[in-house]
This record gives C-alpha cells, sequence and structure tokens, in this order.
C-alpha cells in the first residue's frame, strides 16, 4: 500500500538526518514521559532552538513529576523566565499536581484523561501519546499540516480546515515505531518542508508530492483576523526605577508584572509617533511620562540597571529596554 511506502520512506529519512535533541534521550519509560510532557509545553509556540536551553534547566533542576508538582513557584517562573506564555508553566504544575494526587504520579495514557489535565488540548494529547506511548496517533502541528497540504495539494479554504487535515492525515498511514514516526513527520516538515524554500531534492517522499509535480508551494492561510489592539503605556520614572503593577485588567497578560496600561479604540493618527510594537500581540503600544504615581496602591519598582535581578515577563524587559535605548 501507497501509505506503507510512504511511512517506510520518512522513517528511513529520519533514522539518518533525526536531530539530537535532550528529549530525544534513550532514558527510562517513566522519564520518557516526563520529559514529553514537558518539552511539549515548552514547545507550545515556541521554536525548539529556544526551548533547548529552557528544558535542560528545567529538568536539572526539576527532574520528575513529584518535585514539579511541589516546586516553590518563584522558583518555577524563574526558570521559565523568557519562554513567554506563562499560562503554560502554570497549567504544567497544576498538571503535575492532578497526576500525583489522582493518577497515582503517573502520566494517563489515554485521550480521553490527557484532555482532562489544565494546558493540554488535542495537539498535545496525540504527540504525548505517541512519543511517550507509542500510540498510534499523528499529532497535526503546523510542520505536519504543511507537509500535508503540500504533498496533497490542497488550496481551497474549505480544504485546509482543521477537520479535513485531520481525515487526510490517514495518507500518512502507521508504524509500530509510533513515536519515532510522530517525531520524523514534525522533522520532515520543519528541516525539509519549510514555509519558504523547500529542500525537495532532500525530501523522502516528493515523488509524489504534488506541490513539487506543479511547482506551486505557496500555502494557503486560513482567514483568522488578527485584531490590532492599541494601549497607552504610562511611564513612572524616579531615581533610575520604574513602576510596574500587577495585570489583573488585561486577559492575555494574565498575572504579569507590567507598566500601567490604558487599551484604547484606534484613535485617529495613532500610528504616527508610535513607540512600540508587539507583533506577535497584534499591540500597538504608544508611550506616555507621568509623575505622580501616588494612586498606585501596591507598586513594584525596577532598577533599570539591574534588570536580571527582577522576575519580570520578556514582555516588561522588551519595553525597559526599549526606554533605555529612547
Amino acid at each position: 500500500m501507497e501509505e506503507q511506502i510512504v511511512t517506510k520512506k520518512i522513517l528511513n529519512w529520519y533514522d539518518l538526518n533525526k536531530r539530537s535533541l535532550p528529549w530525544r534521550k534513550d532514558v527510562s519509560l517513566v522519564k520518557r514521559q516526563y520529559y514529553t510532557l514537558v518539552s511539549e509545553f515548552m514547545l507550545q509556540q515556541t521554536q525548539v532552538a529556544t526551548v533547548i536551553p529552557y528544558f535542560n534547566a528545567f529538568i536539572k533542576e526539576i527532574p520528575n513529576l513529584k518535585s514539579l508538582s511541589k516546586v516553590n513557584n518563584k522558583k518555577l517562573l524563574k526558570l521559565w523566565e523568557g519562554l513567554g506564555y506563562y499560562s503554560r508553566v502554570r497549567n504544567l504544575k497544576k498538571t503535575a499536581k492532578i497526576i500525583i494526587k489522582d493518577y497515582n504520579g503517573k502520566l494517563p495514557d489515554n485521550f480521553e484523561d490527557l484532555l482532562l489535565l489544565p494546558g493540554i488540548g488535542n495537539y498535545t494529547a496525540s504527540a504525548i501519546l505517541a512519543i511517550a506511548f507509542n500510540k498510534p496517533h499523528i499529532p497535526l502541528d503546523g510542520n505536519i499540516e504543511r507537509i500535508l497540504k503540500r504533498y496533497l495539494y490542497l488550496k481551497k479554504e474549505k480544504d485546509i480546515k482543521k477537520d479535513n487535515l485531520i481525515k487526510k492525515k490517514t495518507i500518512f498511514g502507521i508504524s509500530s515505531r509510533s513515536n519515532d514516526y510522530a517525531q520524523a513527520l514534525m522533522e520532515l516538515g520543519a528541516l525539509i518542508c519549510k514555509p519558504t524554500k523547500p529542500l525537495c531534492n532532500q525530501c523522502p517522499i516528493s515523488i509524489k508530492c504534488k506541490s513539487l509535480q506543479k511547482r506551486d508551494f505557496d500555502l494557503t492561510k486560513n482567514n483568522k483576523k488578527n485584531i490590532d489592539k492599541f494601549f497607552i503605556l504610562k511611564v513612572y520614572k524616579k531615581d533610575q526605577r520604574y513602576l510596574l503593577i500587577k495585570n489583573t485588567k488585561f486577559k492575555f497578560l494574565k498575572n504579569l508584572t507590567i507598566f500601567p496600561m490604558e487599551e484604547l479604540s484606534k484613535p485617529k493618527n495613532f500610528n504616527e509617533n508610535l513607540n512600540f510594537k508587539m507583533s506577535n500581540m497584534n499591540m500597538n503600544i504608544k508611550i506616555k511620562y507621568f509623575k505622580d504615581s501616588r494612586k498606585f496602591q501596591s507598586p513594584y519598582w525596577v532598577d533599570e540597571k539591574k534588570l536580571d535581578n527582577y522576575m519580570l515577563p520578556s514582555f516588561t524587559k522588551k519595553i525597559v529596554k526599549y526606554l533605555e535605548k529612547n
């Protein structure tokens, strides 16, 4: 069958070309499950190269589920500092506590129970089942979606919807090496079937790739509208220190330490003299300086010269560094 040929070719390529990643080490089953859980949480919306040093430091300090369930929150957030999306690490600890309490300290090995854990959706559950438990699941991440769209030349909006891609992924077949096969597909997308300039001459399944046959590698994107947000960021400065507050206002910056901010409906000419733009958050920021900080009940003053001494989100650090230069 064609699916079996595709599976074999991809696994052969993977065996020769896979990257050496710390969560792929040959370890005990229990460690592999823990490594998979931690790495999958870290890899959500974050690139592999960025994750590697954080994963190594995290595993060194928090080597198992039990220690994760009990770790001090300050230490936990410090280890995550710079990765962003802090809800991930909070959910990771919640998940560890539930596993210790309700699952006898063992990571669940079925889809239904995994979906009950904080921070785990369909993709992460599929990845855990395939990689940690060698079950026949193909997690549909951005890399695998890209291979699928190009291999089958899926261009129409109805064809690239998630439900249709889930049906179409059966063309990849299954393998008794499910843990390797899931990672092989991800690796093929990351290293060969890149978003731009795919390396088709190195692809093990290019001979049947419809996009290669048509010499058309452009990808149709889902029509998701990214709505820009507009903010006035309020800077209070005293003796080389900045005033920060604990955010309780904006959901997407949940519980983070930030500069006081006010969201606006887009005013006229807002983009003129725009100070700062956070593209990944669709944030357009205009900075204004203020003097009277008495209205803040519990301000948090940060020394601009000792930024690394504080446990701050990367969002806030970027703004402090911008202020230092401007």
